[in-house]
């Protein structure tokens, strides 16, 4: 290297000791143009380890065999009456913490069957143990005295219909969330069923009305409107088995006595558990099943059991009669006015 006339030379070429406006330019531009790349590749190796630890966890997820399993030879459950046993059933999630302990109860078609009782108190184990969501530790659950350990899941739990506390809707049309158990469904069905569940008025008042979309676990309907649609949904199925896990809790007291009025109809000839804490809605059960700490205490209709004077009893003075006192209270008020 050399200077010649103030200017660099190396091996014979002239280097510029400075930038020229345009240079400066240049630079500034291809700098900008690798400012996004830089950034994204940072943002790809963000993405890349969230996705492959994100991944993971949903693979071990998948992976996992249940641990109810089909017996090899399990037949098919085919037109069943609905006749239900259970015989001396217990159930627990942990061995050192019984959930379900020795219930036994015999379930003719076409019953109505109710449970109640506290939070944690084993109604809704009692019944996730029909379509064998678990398996029992010990006793004999049967349908039609079928062993439900004997037959297929997929035909034990396509007779079973349950509409759950916690209702999953789809992003799609009101039409497809009904049908969505029975995809050849007719539109004459499912309006029938929409009625039924008291939700067809709702949707036909709605500018596209069967076909309005409704946003992910239902956004834009209400919580009673998303019960109902399960409701409409699980009865589409016409299970032989109907489980109503406390399926109005969140529907208004007007609502709630027009469905009683139309399930009512649509429950003829159908085995149903109705698992409720609201004692209004089930009156006309023919069997209620009062649970307690895993164990059926009382059993009975609801003459029988405020009788008993025990927990059903102590349940109703909380939740009834406060109400009919206020209403005979009201009653009292209002014959007085009139001058009786």
């Amino acid at each position: 290297m050399e200077v010649i006339n103030g200017k660099t030379v190396v091996n014979g070429q002239l280097m510029y000791s400075g930038l020229t406006p345009g240079d400066l330019t240049a630079f500034i531009f291809y700098m900008g143009l690798l400012t996004m790349p830089v950034r994204m590749m940072g943002w790809l190796v963000n993405n890349v380890s969230r996705a492959a630890s994100c991944g993971q966890r949903i693979f071990e997820v998948l992976d996992v065999e249940s641990p109810v399993k089909e017996i090899p030879g399990a037949e098919n459950l085919v037109n069943i009456s609905g006749n239900i046993v259970f015989k001396n059933v217990s159930f627990s999630y942990t061995p050192e913490r019984p959930a379900l302990t020795n219930a036994s109860v015999d379930v003719q078609q076409g019953q109505t069957i109710a449970l109640v009782g506290r939070p944690g108190s084993g109604k809704s184990t009692f019944c996730h143990l029909i379509p064998r969501f678990y398996d029992i530790t010990e006793g004999q659950i049967t349908i039609d005295g079928i062993d439900v350990r004997e037959v297929t899941l997929s035909s034990l739990r396509s007779v079973v219909g349950i509409v759950q506390q916690d209702i999953f809707i789809h992003t799609m049309s009101i039409r497809n969330n009904i049908a969505y158990g029975q995809q050849n469904a007719s539109q004459e069905d499912i309006e029938r069923v929409a009625k039924i569940s008291q939700l067809h008025d709702f949707i036909i008042s709605l500018p596209d009305g069967y076909d309005s979309m409704v946003g992910e676990r239902g956004v834009g309907l209400s919580g009673g409107q998303r019960q109902r649609l399960s409701i409409a949904r699980t009865l589409l199925t016409k299970p032989s088995v109907l489980i109503l896990d406390d399926s109005t809790s969140s529907v208004d007291a007007q609502t709630e006595h027009l469905l009683q009025k139309t399930i009512t109809e649509a429950l003829e000839n159908r085995t149903t558990f109705i698992i409720t804490n609201r004692l209004s809605t089930i009156k006309s059960a023919d069997l209620i099943l009062v649970f307690k700490n895993g164990k059926i205490v009382e059993r009975g209709n609801e003459t029988e059991l405020l009788e008993l004077n025990g927990e059903y009893k102590e349940l109703y003075e909380y939740q009834i009669r406060p109400h009919e006192e206020s209403l005979n209270q009201m009653k009292s008020n209002s014959l007085h006015e009139v001058g009786f």
